[in-house]
């Protein structure tokens, strides 16, 4: 696999995480859905820099091992891929469903800044997923992983962006897609359980194969 394809595959992993339907989802929709536009979008930087804060430790966490503990980076990549078959699997076979939004607390745009951050660290999920997905895409044979572990963190930022942002300023028609929208939120889950399969698949083949 080559680099492009390799980043290719992290963005369609990346992009099927994110607009999965979630804490952070909501917590976008709810500050925009309360105090307008401008809130969630305070919301959305604050999950972009929580964000960037499991980018830098997913590669510091990848860097540190392949440096001092070489012999364990394959084992990880097949405990990794294990468990985000385990995450596919789960997703496939429940539904998500969102059945209201609420309103959100926060009393100030910075206040919807910080505490969207704070949402985004707080997932105890999102850390294991991380250690899970890292080791396998940033990988020592394509470079240093300083400049890769930077492009897959700007990654990260621009999808949530993209998304988050989309549904901040489309936050009525947002939540009239979500809310109450059993078959389109399931529908959603399926398919990105289908490819984190597909990811763990082909990382179980490359780490017995290394």
């Amino acid at each position: 696999m080559s680099y492009g394809e390799n980043l290719w595959l992290f963005f369609t992993l990346l992009f099927g995480i994110i607009i999965l339907p979630g804490m952070d989802m909501i917590f976008v929709l709810a500050n925009s859905l309360t105090r307008g536009r401008a809130a969630g979008l305070a919301a959305t930087a604050g999950m972009m820099l929580g964000g960037l804060v499991h980018s830098a430790y997913g590669a510091l966490g990848v860097g540190l091992l392949a440096k001092l503990l070489p012999v364990l980076f394959t084992p990880l990549m097949l405990v990794g891929a294990l468990y985000m078959a385990w995450i596919g699997l789960t997703l496939i076979r429940s539904a998500i469903v969102v059945d209201d939004v609420g309103r959100a607390d926060t009393k100030s745009n910075w206040e919807a800044f910080r505490r969207g951050a704070i949402t985004c660290l707080i997932n105890p999920k999102a850390y294991m997923f991380m250690l899970a997905v890292y080791p396998q895409f940033l990988k020592p044979e394509f470079g240093p992983l300083a400049p890769q572990a930077a492009v897959m963190a700007a990654m990260t930022a621009a999808t949530q962006l993209f998304v988050y942002g989309a549904i901040a300023v489309a936050a009525g028609r947002a939540r009239n897609m979500l809310v109450g929208n059993r078959a389109g939120t399931a529908w959603i889950g399926r398919c990105c359980g289908g490819i984190l399969l597909l990811v763990a698949a082909l990382a179980l083949w490359e780490a017995l194969h290394r």
